[in-house]
């Protein structure tokens, strides 16, 4: 017990030096940074250590034949480049973001479509995925007035959850720990009001099956249940960087603050209801990845439950 916790306060000290050190940083070192630490993780650390080789393997299952291993080379090195660029920009974000200067900080695509959905006096899901700078999207409702559940994994190390924890609601949203969330969720969407979850996590053998990059991945059930139970909107949308050369100075990065869709969840009644709305905001998600490929996280298994693995345990089960 006694050496854990020192393990966990020397991850600790190492990460409040990070940020130290991260703070400091003008946006064009930052950039620099994450650059430098991308062509480490592509030409010096081993793939399989790295997991390069589930994003290649990833890559391949979306894209297929389309995508050549040039391609996928520069898709993986840009992935890395962003991964670190958000750290950086999730550091920095309360020194550099602030409600006053949100117009040079984010263009808001179809804002009175996602205003309207807020102010519809019923619940509302905001959907996303590991895809852009996920922080900075509900990070960015509260600055609005918006503020809203977010559903998140505890953190191994309490010092570290602690930290997450305060930055997570610091502009007013409040931290649902995704264990055990349903209750939360629950109590939310009664007094409608708004959550936040990622949706493109592999749910085992007991998730429903529908096409992600036209390929079936096993996803929660659980959104489109709590959205059916509540007749609650859904929102996909996520803050992905734009290009440097629409940047208007250095100062801080640009954000395409995008609502991809709107669904309601009252067009889903039938008795397939379930499969179809999970299948629209998984397809909707999707199309916002297909925009910039190189900010979605692919290391993660989307595709680690076989479609059959269902019916192999109902068989393993009779038998």
């Amino acid at each position: 017990m006694l050496l854990l916790k020192l393990r966990q306060l020397l991850e600790y000290t190492v990460f409040q030096t990070l940020l130290f050190v991260v703070k400091s940083l003008p946006v064009r070192a930052s950039v620099m940074l994450a650059k430098s630490l991308a062509w480490m993780m592509v030409r010096v650390v081993p793939e399989k250590l790295s997991r390069s080789d589930v994003a290649r393997e990833n890559l391949e299952l979306a894209f297929g034949e389309s995508m050549s291993d040039a391609q996928a080379d520069r898709i993986i090195y840009g992935m890395w480049v962003h991964l670190f660029r958000m750290v950086c920009e999730i550091i920095q974000l309360p020194r550099r973001f602030r409600l006053a200067n949100c117009a040079d900080v984010l263009d808001f695509e179809r804002r009175n479509d996602c205003v309207r959905a807020l102010c519809s006096d019923r619940p509302v899901l905001f959907l996303g995925g590991h895809f852009g700078n996920w922080e900075i999207s509900v990070n960015t409702f509260g600055h609005f007035g918006f503020p809203m559940g977010v559903v998140a994994r505890h953190l191994d190390n309490p010092y570290l959850q602690k930290w997450f924890k305060a930055f997570r609601e610091s502009t007013g949203n409040s931290l649902i720990l995704k264990q055990g969330a349903g209750e939360e969720l629950s109590c939310i969407m009664e007094r409608r009001g708004m959550a936040s979850l990622l949706c493109d996590q592999d749910a085992g053998r007991s998730g429903v099956f529908v096409d992600f990059f036209d390929r079936p991945a096993s996803t929660f059930k659980s959104i489109a249940l709590l959205a059916l139970q509540y007749n609650a909107l859904i929102v996909v949308g996520g803050a992905f960087r734009l290009p440097e050369s629409s940047q208007h100075d250095c100062r801080w990065i640009r954000f395409n603050l995008a609502t991809q869709d709107i669904i309601d969840s009252a067009d889903f009644q039938g008795a397939n209801g379930i499969n179809e709305l999970t299948q629209r905001f998984t397809s909707s998600l999707e199309a916002l990845i297909r925009i910039a490929p190189e900010q979605y996280f692919w290391v993660h298994r989307r595709w680690k439950t076989p479609p059959d693995a269902r019916r192999k345990r109902r068989e393993t089960a009779a038998a």
